[in-house]
């Protein structure tokens, strides 16, 4: 039989396999060539490529066949460092994340928003720590609105792990960075700092490289998303509640960062996939593209049967935001003013000007915006790093298609929360308040049960009693009542009778204030949630030094942004 061969197309193989014999063949292609013939998966060859045909041995079909089916892999053994029970789902994400350092791939955990991210990778830092003694530290990068978050679940589920937070102007630096870092486990810093610390954090070979919120690095272009990339790491996993698996040119730069040249380069993949899926709609190279990523991005969501089966039906979740430092240094001066004005007051005096005090931290805690009445406030996420977790958490609820109540006492900041996110998503945002006459309130809540619009703002005393809205699975209280008794019947407005999804709710506590403190006490003493059920009169009736403790600002939170 003839056959005519194209000058080129030979010159083209020869070097390829000349490429070959002194370089090797990178493992990634390996495993890509595998699994797409695993899968059956066609993708096929432009005039550019020579499809090649590799031979793997029963070994390494034996390792693609453990990365297809997650309850094959090995048990990581959960150290008893790990405070905490892990539901059979999180042990399985363990056990996945550990497997894939054994082989020195990256790891994308996309469970859906409440089950368990945070501690899933805190359990596999204790496993990593107990087995490897690593003597370089894990570095964590998240958004600044939850890093008191990670310190707080840190000192919940893994008080031994050191940790070491970078942030602050107060941060350490060159050789003092080197050395500090050096003596911890857990390294946590913020995205921005990825890029501006980036000569310091590169110096460090980390055992582990961690991005939270990955989606962060969605745009691959950025100076922050060309810093990270330049870490070098054993390990490196990202953690991201929205489905990545939608959005190809997010995907490309998550995997980018996690495994280097596996989807090929991004003009590459806009070619191969990008371009014919999201264009054309080509369904052979949708189903290709699954298989080469699948097994390097786990996704559980809280409608997997085997998910829901092991959890709750609410999870009550507290979120950590640390102040500005434009909060802080407002939040100092009004307790310094105040306490030093109350000291020569009479009782009845110095109880209006507490309450009035506390009302004002309130204000500070939330926006600096509200605080000061400004009518037409700038810049209004960077200046308040618990508006800019709202957005995170609304964010990853609409990509989810799911919807959500916000729970506010103040109606300005219902009016500012409702114009940003109403221009944002750029959908109607509802808002219920006093002011809204019964026939207007009746059509709000029949729109968002038929789902017309998925975000509903409250003020806490117009919405938190009376309402049925079953269509919400999840809700956000911005700011805290001090009553759980109140809280619980704002939340109860989802939470009830007819709500057949799984309900989740969101507190956002700024770190290192008094409204941290006040929960810390209604965590540890019970009985106090019965004082506190009556109101804020019983902070009025504290001595001077009993109240300057509450209201004095961490250390921590002093740092600001």
């Amino acid at each position: 039989q003839w056959i005519a061969l194209d000058p080129a197309l030979v010159r083209r193989a020869q070097t390829l396999m000349e490429k070959a014999k002194q370089e090797g063949v990178p493992i990634h292609e390996i495993v890509a060539q595998t699994l797409l013939a695993e899968a059956n998966a066609r993708d096929e060859a432009t005039d550019e490529h020579i499809p090649i045909h590799i031979d793997v041995q029963n070994q390494f079909r034996a390792f693609i066949r453990q990365l297809h089916n997650i309850d094959e892999l090995p048990t990581a053994v959960v150290p008893p460092s790990f405070h905490g029970t892990l539901r059979p789902y999180q042990q399985r994400g363990v056990d996945w994340l550990a497997f894939l350092r054994r082989f020195g791939f990256g790891a994308c955990l996309a469970d859906d928003m409440g089950l368990g991210k945070t501690v899933q990778l805190l359990a596999y830092l204790a496993y990593v720590k107990e087995t490897e003694h690593p003597d370089t530290p894990a570095l964590l990068i998240c958004p600044t609105s939850v890093i008191g978050n990670w310190q707080k679940e840190c000192a919940r589920f893994t008080p031994e792990l050191r940790v070491y937070t970078h942030h602050g102007p107060n941060r350490a630096k060159h050789e003092a960075f080197l050395q500090t870092a050096g003596r911890v486990d857990l390294v946590i810093t913020s995205y921005s700092l990825a890029h501006l610390d980036g000569d310091d954090l590169k110096q460090l070979h980390w055992h582990t490289v961690c991005l939270d919120e990955a989606q962060n690095i969605k745009n691959a272009q950025t100076k922050q998303a060309r810093a990270i990339r330049r870490l070098r790491a054993k390990h490196k996993i990202a953690l991201s509640g929205t489905p990545v698996e939608n959005r190809l040119n997010e995907l490309w730069s998550i995997f980018h960062f996690l495994n280097p040249g596996y989807l090929g380069s991004a003009t590459e993949f806009e070619r191969r996939f990008a371009g014919p899926i999201e264009k054309e709609g080509d369904a052979h190279k949708k189903a290709a593209l699954q298989a080469l990523i699948r097994p390097f991005l786990l996704r559980r969501t809280k409608t997997d049967e085997a998910v829901a089966l092991n959890l709750p039906d609410k999870l009550e979740q507290k979120e950590y935001c640390p102040l500005t430092a434009e909060q802080a240094a407002l939040y100092e001066q009004l307790v310094n003013d105040t306490l030093n004005r109350a000291k020569a007051a009479s009782p009845f005096t110095r109880r209006g000007l507490i309450l009035q005090m506390l009302n004002g931290i309130k204000q500070i805690c939330n926006h600096p915006a509200l605080y000061l009445k400004e009518r037409s406030p700038r810049q209004l996420v960077e200046r308040s790093h618990k508006l800019e977790k709202l957005v995170e958490l609304v964010e990853q609820i609409r990509a989810n298609d799911e919807s959500c109540l916000i729970f506010t006492q103040y109606v300005r900041m219902g009016e500012m929360i409702q114009e940003l996110l109403s221009d944002l998503f750029d959908e109607p945002v509802l808002f219920l308040n006093g002011s809204v006459p019964k026939p207007t309130r009746d059509r709000m809540v029949d729109e968002f049960q038929a789902r017309k619009a998925p975000i509903f703002l409250l003020s806490l005393k117009a919405g938190g009693t009376g309402l049925n809205l079953t269509a919400a699975n999840h809700v956000i209280h911005f700011d805290r009542w001090w009553n759980p008794a109140v809280e619980n019947q704002a939340t109860d407005r989802a939470y009830r009778i007819g709500q057949t999804k799984f309900v989740h709710v969101h507190k956002l506590i700024t770190t290192g204030t008094i409204e941290e403190k006040i929960d810390e006490m209604l965590e540890q003493k019970q009985a106090l949630a019965d004082v506190i059920t009556e109101g804020e009169t019983w902070i009025t009736e504290l001595s001077d030094d009993e109240l300057r403790d509450l209201l004095t600002l961490s250390a921590a939170a002093k740092g600001g942004a």
